[in-house]
């Protein structure tokens, strides 16, 4: 989606930017939350929050995917030349440093993406994977604004509050970063999954939605 909208010029609109992000945030909190059969807490974290796993439908629905290393171990390794950096672009600093990590980590490769979303631009942008890594591990973030000047002040507390490299000063959890985006996007007239569709329909055309297909479970 964001590649189809660089294509044709047209940036994600701000506002279902935030909307799609607030729907990431809730799946994230129940993940964060789900509990076993026992009830006991699953300490789950997602670990790869990025733009290849959130998935949105021509309906306006908005998924999180990928839930495949939730559970392993915290450091990463790869075979595939250019894998690892693609993950490196959406680490949190902790990640990068190979410390223990939260749900909060979660919360910051969501900020991550919706920087993105609203920039055209990733933080976090390097020539080697070792400078990645290390560009990561300062969390210098070029305020939003700076790059896209439509970005309002509030939205951009969100989005730096998110991207905080002290996880203390971070959301503590999504459900946090979710109330604040819902705050923003109430004093603004929030989209609805209607118009999450629309736009869906300027960059894909007729027969490119025509040919996805739901195969019967």
């Amino acid at each position: 989606i964001l590649r189809r909208g660089k294509e044709r010029g047209l940036r994600v609109p701000l506002d279902i930017s935030a909307h799609v992000i607030s729907k990431v945030c809730a799946a994230l909190e129940y993940a964060h939350r789900k509990r076993d059969d026992r009830g006991r807490p699953l300490v789950l974290v997602h670990r790869d929050v990025s733009p290849q796993n959130i998935l949105i439908s021509f309906e306006g629905d908005v998924k999180l995917t990928d839930f495949g290393i939730a559970k392993a171990a915290t450091k990463a390794t790869t075979t595939d030349r250019g894998a690892l950096r693609g993950k490196l672009l959406y680490m949190s600093p902790e990640q990068a440093w190979g410390k223990p990590m939260d749900r909060r980590s979660d919360v910051f490769s969501l900020g991550i993406v919706f920087y993105e979303m609203v920039t055209d631009q990733k933080p976090f942008m390097a020539s080697s994977e070792m400078s990645i890594l290390e560009t990561v591990r300062e969390c210098r973030v070029v305020p939003p604004s700076q790059v896209n000047p439509r970005i309002p002040e509030k939205l951009e507390r969100v989005l730096l509050k998110a991207l905080a490299r002290d996880v203390e000063e971070r959301y503590q959890d999504a459900a946090e970063m979710y109330r604040d985006l819902e705050r923003v996007l109430h004093e603004r007239q929030p989209p609805t999954s209607a118009e999450l569709t629309r736009f869906m329909e300027l960059l894909f055309d007729d027969a490119e939605r025509s040919e996805v297909r739901v195969e019967p479970q």
